[in-house]
């Protein structure tokens, strides 16, 4: 008979083991940890997305105000930094490596910014199909990047606090020694900030001066 509940005790601590653990919050970490870098990855796959519309933007823009050379340089180069700006799922864990790939995204935000502008001194480009529907597009990711950035900022301080209070903490400095504070997007000063561009380079020259009349004889 002891042999038999022996057994049975046995079955029943390796079937309430499991709840046991999990009700003890050690799978907590892992389960924020892997929210937080889903989030990541949206965040990166939205500025992907407004990295895609740039080049045909910029092209449409240039069929109407080639003009306006500096600002299209401008959105060129800082695309290319930004998409130079290697990032992964360690990112998100080195301040140095985040702030890089970060000042990257929002020195492109503000340029695009200055790029969008131009159409107000262009009736002809304010028009054009093609570039309503990338800015209808580039407008859309823009709101989706906000998005992405408030939800992965959301995610990473549920997991930064879960870390940093107990029990986590406990769990953080035994089983998950690997799990380290991750970094957040801070609103740059440039976003706070309208962008604004010159076009003195693009406007019309002033007409002369209409001649004096001639004296009366």
């Amino acid at each position: 008979m002891s042999k038999l509940s022996n057994r049975f005790a046995r079955l029943a601590l390796l079937v309430l083991a499991p709840v046991l653990i999990a009700g003890c919050g050690i799978n907590t970490i892992p389960t924020k940890d892997e929210r937080a870098k889903a989030q990541w990855a949206e965040v990166q796959n939205q500025y992907q997305r407004r990295s895609d519309l740039i080049p045909n933007l910029v092209e449409t823009v240039k069929g109407y105000a080639a003009q306006e050379k500096s600002v299209l340089v401008e959105v060129t180069e800082a695309r290319a930094s930004a998409t130079q700006v290697k990032v992964d799922a360690s990112t998100i864990t080195d301040p140095a490596a985040f702030q890089a790939y970060a000042e990257a995204q929002d020195r492109l935000s503000g340029v695009l910014g200055r790029l969008m502008m131009i159409q107000e001194a262009y009736p002809d480009l304010k028009s054009n199909q093609n570039f309503m529907a990338l800015q209808s597009q580039l407008e859309g990711t823009e709101n989706r990047i906000t998005i992405a950035r408030r939800d992965y900022n959301e995610a990473v301080r549920d997991y930064n606090t879960e870390i940093r209070t107990f029990p986590g903490a406990l769990w953080a400095g035994t089983v998950h020694r690997w799990a380290k504070p991750m970094e957040t997007f801070k609103a740059s000063p440039a976003a706070q900030t309208a962008p604004s561009v010159n076009f003195g380079t693009s406007a019309a020259p002033a007409a002369p001066a209409a001649p004096a009349p001639a004296p009366a004889q």
